[in-house]
Parts: structure tokens; sequence; C-alpha cells
């Protein structure tokens, strides 16, 4: 079963118990580590009460906060994301089975992201990206690297930096991604990626 967490904002009750696994996942990270709350909280700079919901599952965290936790510890923005070790047991370190994706939604307008690149590749990471009618891709993370994408179906509206273009099928992109990004999908048609990311430094 695909695991669908949201991670809109926060602090916001979670939805179901898929939701709940970036909190649990969150606890074994910190434990694993030997940090109190507070001590995370300080790392991070988040408040411990936000850290504490987040562990309960009551609150889904946006990117924007997975990103300030994942660099106080040490770990990349898919190790909140990723199913208990021990899920992929015998298979290759290269591959990715269709059924062990983490897919999880992001903001109001619903959209989603599928990780297709196995867990152990910390240096690029693909995915596919479903974007509802009037979704916009907030909340996005800049840094060293480059993105890429090539749309499967539908049509997007890009912007990187001052410049805005509509992308269709077929159509294709590049761009460093420290360049601030979006995607809106200003049809009435839901728009299907691929978005590759290939990390200079580990921002994700």
């Amino acid at each position: 079963m695909q695991k669908t967490l949201d991670v809109t904002a926060d602090p916001a009750p979670a939805q179901d118990d898929d939701a709940a696994q970036i909190g649990q996942r969150l606890r074994a990270l910190r434990n694993d580590r030997n940090l109190t709350i507070l001590e995370l909280a300080a790392k991070a700079g988040l408040s411990a009460g936000i850290i504490s919901q987040i562990e309960r599952g009551n609150s889904n965290p946006s990117i924007s906060t997975l990103q300030k936790l994942r660099g106080a510890l040490g770990v990349t923005l898919w190790a909140f994301l990723e199913r208990e070790p021990g899920a992929t047991e015998g298979e290759p370190a290269f591959v990715r089975r269709r059924h062990n994706r983490p897919r999880f939604v992001v903001g109001p307008g619903l959209l989603t992201k599928e990780l297709l690149s196995p867990k152990d590749n910390n240096q690029l990471r693909f995915m596919i990206l479903n974007l509802p009618p009037g979704a916009t891709s907030d909340d996005v993370l800049t840094g060293p690297g480059d993105k890429a994408g090539y749309v499967l179906s539908g049509r997007v509206e890009l912007t990187v930096g001052n410049a805005v273009t509509e992308i269709g099928e077929g159509d294709s992109f590049q761009f460093e991604s420290s360049i601030p990004h979006q995607l809106v999908n200003r049809s009435g048609e839901e728009t299907k990626l691929i978005w590759i990311i290939r990390i200079r430094e580990a921002h994700l």
C-alpha cells in the first residue's frame, strides 16, 4: 500500500493513520541521536510544541519544517517518508518497486509527489508530480543543484526566476535549483510530469 502523507501546513490535524508515520519516523530519528524534544527544537529553530504535535501524529509538517528538522538531524528529507527499515528487505538497493513509493500531498491544491528513486541514492532524486487543476508547487526547496522535468500529460505554467512559460505534453526543461521556481496548473485537467533533482549538497 502506498503511503499518503499530507505535508500541507503546521500545525494541522493529522488526517489518517498513514499520516502519523511521519511522526513515528521523526521520533525514531530523534531517539537514535539521543536528543530530547527541547534539544531538537533548539537545533532546528522550531518550538518544542510543534515537534511534540508532529511526533504524536496530531500535526502534519510543511516541507519547510521538515527541511529544518532534517538539517538538525543530519538526514535527507526523504528519511521522514520512507517506510520502516526492513520493508524492502531482500530487494536490490538500485530498485524501487511500484507498491513501495513514498507518496505525499503538498498544499491546498493537492499536488502529489511520488518518489521513484531507490532510497539509497543520495545524489539523484526523481519522482512523479501530479498537479490537479489549480494546484501550485508552493513551499519548494532551493539550493545547490539542478532540477529538470518531462511533461507526461496535460499543461503547466513554469516560472524560473523572472521567466514564465507554459509547457505541455512532451516538453522538457532543466535549470539550477538555486533559482526560485514554481509550477502552476491553470488548465482544467490534471498535469503529470517526471521531476528530477540532482543534489550538490544534501538540502533534500
